[in-house]
């Protein structure tokens, strides 16, 4: 295959699968505490409609993702407030939270920049620049190689080498710290957790609140990484497909980067097809070739939802026992 070629596909999925990985990694978190997140499409996409905003109205990176913290963390806290404080159900609270900000994304976009609902682009000072150019540079002169490694590896903006360094760091904070095993057991065994003396409330919230940072930054990157402006329902469904990446990686954030990283590819790939010929099909349609991805999703959750065991506790609100 030709290096040229090889380099672009890897270096497309890795770019592709940033949002994805950056909120299957906050649904492990959340989900790991005994919540479940059916949110995350409704986060990522209200706080991409705040990230285009601020960095609109400001021309500040700073405070593009800043206003995206805060809409990602209130969100959160919201979830948290209606499903930990008060037992709501967390499935109807996480569709009526993506629900909403569909339309309030919009509405809010109508009133304030009368473009549709969409934003105008966000100045390029706010965009995210690419890192290693020179490094690139320098791999590309290996022989056989260095061009491939080059494309794939180098040149990308900080988020996604953030990304890749967030799975290790989650993972790290789950199995190998002393609030990793105690988030995890209030997920399996909330009684235990509080007969220790550790308030299930909580670390519940403290999930919820690291879930919200991460759903914000996801939301974030589709604006200051890919589209420069926000688009009503940008975020096409990665919030699903993350979730889905989440349960056939079994609740773990490495297993659940590969499912990410294999979504990215089949979105990369359904790009590069668009207008090819395929031996003994001819062109393919677009409509097919875009399915791809979410054809997955749906054949993972089919296939793998009932092999994979979630926390035991995930979904059931606790009640302390007086």
């Amino acid at each position: 295959m030709d290096e040229v070629l090889v380099g672009t596909l890897l270096a497309s999925t890795l770019r592709v699968s940033v949002p994805l990985i950056l909120c299957a990694l906050a649904g492990c978190l959340c989900e790991r505490s005994g919540v479940i997140d059916l949110g995350l499409e409704g986060k990522m996409l209200l706080t991409a409609f705040a990230t285009a905003s601020a960095g609109v109205a400001s021309g500040s990176l700073a405070v593009a993702l800043l206003a995206a913290l805060a809409v990602g963390l209130a969100l959160s806290m919201l979830h948290g407030y209606a499903c930990v404080s008060h037992r709501g159900d967390q499935v109807v609270l996480g569709m009526a939270i993506t629900m909403t900000a569909a339309g309030l994304s919009v509405v809010l976009g109508i009133a304030w920049f009368a473009q549709g609902g969409q934003t105008p682009p966000v100045p390029e000072g706010v965009r995210l620049s690419a890192w290693f150019v020179g490094a690139g540079e320098t791999v590309s002169r290996l022989p056989y190689v260095g061009r491939a490694l080059a494309l794939a590896f180098f040149g990308h903006n900080v988020m996604v080498y953030g990304t890749l360094l967030l799975v290790a760091g989650v993972w790290w904070l789950l199995f190998r710290t002393r609030f990793g095993l105690r988030l995890r057991a209030a997920g399996e065994n909330p009684t235990m957790v509080d007969a220790a003396g550790v308030s299930v409330k909580g670390l519940r919230y403290a999930a919820l609140a690291l879930n919200g940072v991460l759903s914000a930054l996801a939301g974030a990157y589709l604006v200051l990484a890919q589209n420069p402006s926000f688009i009503p329902n940008m975020t096409a469904g990665r919030g699903y497909m993350a979730l889905a990446a989440l349960i056939f990686g079994k609740w773990n954030p490495v297993a659940a980067l590969w499912a990410c990283l294999l979504f990215g590819f089949l979105d990369a790939v359904s790009i590069r097809l668009q207008g090819t010929a395929l031996p003994f099909v001819g062109e393919v349609p677009v409509q097919a070739i875009q399915a791809l991805p979410y054809l997955l999703t749906v054949v993972l959750l089919a296939g793998f939802i009932g092999h994979a065991v979630a926390p035991a506790a995930l979904g059931r609100p606790y009640v302390k026992e007086r």
